[in-house]
């Protein structure tokens, strides 16, 4: 188990002797045994042609003995890890990490490898397999995820300098993403979601048409005069969104959700017209 270090890029859990403090007891002891030996990256200089690595196969594995406690602490926030990666799907901000963290060792007790196709991700089972889609451009690759991270408010997934490559989201560090568990059975889509989709903050749905017209009438006292009501049929009943928006950049983004957070809106998330 591994305890977080702070960098300027991202909170990784790195550091195989050490272990986090909200964990079990027993990682005391194990804290003194040396690392294990890790293995060699598969790749260490730039390959001519990034485009040219493969996307990330996904193949039954074993969960890894490390990097998968039943929960950990960072920046005083406690993350589950979970049981399973089946069904899991979210809409985010996807960032990367690179050369500061190459060939430093992941959460798995594997060496990360900037020019694999592999991700960081808080919550998912390591390792995983993630189908990563930009939603501005609709490029989208398969990664492992054998890392924990990011832990910046926004973030879903922290991936590879190859992976942020092939999404085209290298010069901006960031981008609007989908990112959907893949299994073996799986077929990766060819491209589920079409670039240039509207792209909004939501700030909550409600049964009652009421409650979302009261949070709207909220916010917009508050200043936040794009907020509306947007009416969604879900398995026969009518849904009540609350949307902020549209957000044009991952920096207006974060900005709205640093104020919603502000007005106790936590679980403000991103969501498309």
């Amino acid at each position: 188990m591994q305890a977080p270090a702070v960098s300027n890029k991202r909170i990784a859990l790195v550091g195989a002797g050490i272990c986090i403090a909200t964990l079990l007891a027993a990682c005391a002891s194990e804290s003194r045994r040396p690392p294990p030996p890790l293995p060699t990256p598969s790749t260490s200089a730039p390959p001519v042609d990034l485009g040219s690595i493969a996307d990330a196969i996904p193949k039954a594995e074993a969960r890894s003995a490390k990097g998968n406690p039943p929960f950990y602490t960072v920046l005083g926030k406690r993350y589950f890890v979970l049981k399973s990666a089946e069904g899991y799907a979210e809409r985010g901000v996807a960032s990367w990490y690179g050369p500061g963290f190459h060939a430093q060792s992941t959460s798995n007790g594997e060496r990360y490898d900037m020019y694999a196709m592999s991700a960081a991700h808080k919550t998912l089972p390591l390792p995983s397999y993630v189908q990563v889609t930009n939603l501005q451009n609709g490029r989208s690759v398969t990664v492992r995820v054998n890392d924990r991270g990011p832990f910046k408010d926004g973030r879903i997934i922290d991936l590879s300098y190859t992976a942020a490559a092939k999404l085209g989201m290298l010069r901006d560090g960031t981008a609007f993403v989908e990112v959907r568990a893949v299994s073996v059975s799986d077929r990766p889509q060819e491209t589920p979601i079409a670039p240039t989709t509207a792209l909004f903050v939501q700030a909550g749905a409600f049964a009652a048409e009421a409650n979302a017209t009261k949070l709207v009438s909220d916010l917009r006292a508050q200043g936040i005069a794009n907020a509306k009501v947007r009416a969604d049929q879900v398995d026969g009943r009518t849904l009540y969104r609350v949307r902020v928006g549209p957000v044009p950049s991952v920096l207006e983004f974060d900005r709205a959700l640093a104020r919603l957070k502000k007005l106790g809106i936590p679980d403000a998330h991103l969501a498309l017209d």
